[in-house]
C-alpha cells in the first residue's frame, strides 16, 4: 500500500547538506542580536582563527560570507582573476563541471581538462600544459579536491608539484566544499592559495556560510584583480577586519553561533581524529557495496572519498527507484546520480557528525530494500545487502582490537541465522561451503548481539 507520511526523523546519507548535532541546534536557538554589539566581534575574531585550524593554515586569511559554496566559488575566482585570464579547470563530476560554467560565464579563458566520470582529474596533462607555458600565460589552476557526483578525490599534493617542479606562479584554486574537515587537507604545505567550503557539508551546519580562505598570495592578487564584484569583495571584508567589527553587512548570528558550537566539537573530538572516523565510515561502507556485489562508480582504490559512495548499480535498473524507496519506506535520504551518471548510481554520505550505529542503520536500510523491492543482488547463503564491514583495528570497539589484522567485523543482517563457515574471495562475502578461489575461512563469532560477526580468513584482500 502506498503512503504519504514516514514517521520518524528524516535521516540524510546525502553528501550534504547534513545531519546537524544536537549542540549545534542549540547554540543556533537564540533570537537576534545587534551584529554591531561588542559580543559580535569577539565571537568573529574568535572564529576566523579557529576556521584557519580547520584549513591547516597559519598565513591565510578567512573570510565567512553569507552564501554557499557556489557563491564562495565566485568569490574566489572574482578576487584573483581578471577576465580574459587563462585557467586550467578540471571536470571530473557535476560540481567541477558547474565551476567550470561559472569561470566561462564570468569571462575567464577556461582550458578545461575532462576526465571520464569516475576518475580523478589527469596531473599528465596539467605537467605537459604548465610545461610548455613558460610564457606563464595560465594564472590558475582550478580543481574540486572532492568531486561528490562521482565520490573521486583528487590529489592536490601532486598538483603543488608540479607547480614548483616548473616554478610556475600560477594561483592553486581549491573547491573543498567536501573535504574540507572530513579529508586530509593542508592548505599552507600544499601551497593552497584559495580553498573554500561550505557550512552545510562536513561542519554539519545548516546551509548559509561560504567559508574562503586566501594566501597571502592570492590577497595581493585581489588588490589588481579586475573581475567586478560587490558583494564577494574582499576588499571590504579586510576593511572591516582592520576596524575591529569584522562585517560590511549583517551576518546571520544564528549561523555564528552555530559555527562555534560546531567547531568546538570537532575541536574537542579532534581534527586528526575526525579525519580518521570519516576514514572508517567510508571503508567500511565500500565493504559493504562490496558484499552487495555492486562496484564503486571511483575507478581506482587511490581516489577514494571517505565523504560520499557513488554505487553503479545494473544497467536494468533505475537508481533513482532506490533513492525513491528509500525515502519513501525509511524517510532516508540518499543522493541520486546527477548528470552523465543519473539513473546509473545513487550516492551514500558519509560526512560530517556522523558515527557508526546511524551509518549501519542507513546502509542497512538500503541493503534491505534493495533485496526486497529493485532487484539488486542478495543471493542465498551469502551476506545481504545490507552488511557494513569494518577493518577490526578501525571499529571503535576496543573488544576487536586483539583480532588479528586481517579480521572484518560485519554488521548486518544474514540470510541464515546460525554462524557458519564464513569466506571472502574477489570482494564478495559468502558462507558456507568454500567457493573456488576462497582463502581458508573461520567459525563467524557473534560479538554484538545478532548484528555482528567478526570474519577472519588467512588472506584477506582489505
Amino acid at each position: 500500500m502506498d503512503y504519504t507520511y514516514a514517521p520518524g526523523r528524516n535521516h540524510l546519507f546525502v553528501p550534504g547538506p547534513v545531519n546537524i548535532p544536537e549542540q549545534v541546534l542549540r547554540a543556533m536557538n537564540r533570537n537576534n542580536e545587534d551584529y554591531r554589539s561588542p559580543a559580535i566581534p569577539a565571537l568573529t575574531k574568535t572564529l576566523l582563527e579557529d576556521v584557519k585550524k580547520i584549513f591547516k593554515t597559519i598565513s591565510g586569511t578567512p573570510f565567512l560570507i553569507p552564501t554557499t559554496g557556489t557563491g564562495a566559488w565566485e568569490s574566489a575566482l572574482t578576487n584573483t582573476l581578471s577576465p580574459g585570464d587563462r585557467i586550467v579547470s578540471f571536470v571530473i563530476g557535476q560540481f567541477s563541471l558547474l565551476w567550470v560554467d561559472q569561470q566561462k560565464r564570468l569571462g575567464f579563458d577556461v582550458d578545461v581538462v575532462e576526465s571520464d566520470w569516475g576518475r580523478a582529474a589527469d596531473l599528465d596533462v596539467l605537467e605537459s600544459k604548465i610545461a610548455a607555458d613558460t610564457a606563464h600565460t595560465i594564472k590558475a589552476i582550478c580543481i574540486v579536491h572532492n568531486e561528490t557526483a562521482t565520490g573521486v578525490t583528487n590529489n592536490l599534493a601532486s598538483v603543488r608539484k608540479i607547480l614548483d617542479e616548473y616554478q610556475h606562479p600560477a594561483l592553486f584554486l581549491v573547491d573543498g566544499v567536501s573535504s574540507i574537515c572530513a579529508l586530509d587537507f593542508r592548505m599552507d604545505e600544499w601551497g593552497v592559495d584559495v580553498a573554500l567550503t561550505g557550512s552545510q557539508k562536513a561542519l554539519s551546519l545548516p546551509t548559509g556560510l561560504g567559508i574562503v580562505c586566501a594566501s597571502p598570495k592570492a590577497i595581493a592578487a585581489s588588490e589588481s584583480a579586475k573581475s567586478v564584484r560587490v558583494f564577494f569583495d574582499w576588499k571590504d571584508y579586510l576593511k572591516f577586519y582592520k576596524m575591529g567589527t569584522y562585517w560590511p553587512y549583517t551576518p546571520s548570528i544564528q549561523l555564528l553561533y552555530g559555527l562555534k558550537a560546531a567547531l568546538d566539537l570537532i575541536f574537542e573530538e579532534g581534527l586528526d581524529n575526525v579525519i580518521a572516523r570519516h576514514t572508517r565510515l567510508g571503508t567500511a561502507t565500500r565493504l559493504a557495496v562490496e558484499a552487495w556485489g555492486l562496484k564503486n562508480c571511483t575507478q581506482k582504490e587511490e581516489w577514494f572519498s571517505d565523504t560520499v559512495t557513488a554505487v553503479v548499480v545494473p544497467s536494468y535498473i533505475d537508481s533513482s527507484e532506490v533513492v525513491r524507496r528509500g525515502w519513501k519506506r525509511y524517510n532516508l535520504s540518499l543522493g541520486l546520480g546527477l548528470n552523465k551518471v543519473a539513473g546509473k548510481v545513487f550516492r551514500i554520505g558519509h560526512l560530517g557528525n556522523l558515527n557508526d550505529v546511524p551509518a549501519t542503520a542507513g546502509v542497512s536500510c538500503r541493503g534491505r530494500d534493495g533485496a526486497e523491492g529493485c532487484g539488486l543482488p542478495c543471493e542465498a547463503g551469502k551476506w545481504s545487502g545490507c552488511c557494513l564491514c569494518i577493518p577490526a583495528e578501525q571499529h571503535p570497539n576496543d573488544s576487536f582490537k586483539d583480532l588479528n589484522p586481517h579480521v572484518y567485523v560485519v554488521s548486518g543482517e544474514r540470510v541464515t541465522q546460525e554462524p557458519s563457515i564464513v569466506w571472502r574471495a574477489q570482494g564478495r562475502i559468502h558462507e558456507g561451503s568454500r567457493p573456488q578461489g576462497c582463502d581458508e575461512g573461520t567459525k563467524g563469532h557473534h560479538r554484538l548481539v545478532d548484528v555482528t560477526v567478526a570474519v577472519s580468513g588467512s588472506n584477506l584482500n582489505r
